[in-house]
């Protein structure tokens, strides 16, 4: 019978664990491809840049556009929940280092290349 009970324990133990590795490994697999819509606040304002990002594996690439940075090209990476991507060209570097919430919202902040920051979030359009 104590064999019975601690094979039922290991059983249901096994169980939990695989429903938490397989729900772990759902949100994983999120895509970022698509349109999104990102709100940039600094201390100066807030921006609503568009950003379209293509995801293969973890690699991202992609284009952001912004009224004032106009459009550039932008290159990083996805991991796990974790999204990092850095503006191609111009005179300001922008670094964004962020959490993927859902498969349609993300937050995050953003770095100008050590000279300030701003935080963001993302809506990703349907």
């Amino acid at each position: 019978m104590l064999r019975l009970r601690s094979r039922l324990a290991v059983s249901a133990a096994l169980a939990s664990l695989t429903f938490a590795a397989a729900a772990t490994a759902q949100r994983l697999l999120v895509d970022v491809t698509g349109k999104w819509t990102f709100s940039v606040v600094t201390e100066n304002g807030t921006g609503t840049p568009g950003v379209t990002l293509k995801q293969t594996g973890e690699t991202l690439t992609g284009t952001y556009e912004s009224r004032m940075l106009g459009p550039r090209d932008l290159e990083g990476t996805v991991k796990g929940d974790s999204i990092r991507f850095v503006l191609k060209g111009g005179e300001v570097a922008l670094a964004f280092m962020g959490v993927i919430d859902s498969p349609t919202t993300m937050r995050g902040l953003v770095d100008f290349a050590g000279q300030g920051g701003a935080t963001f979030t993302a809506k990703k359009a349907e």
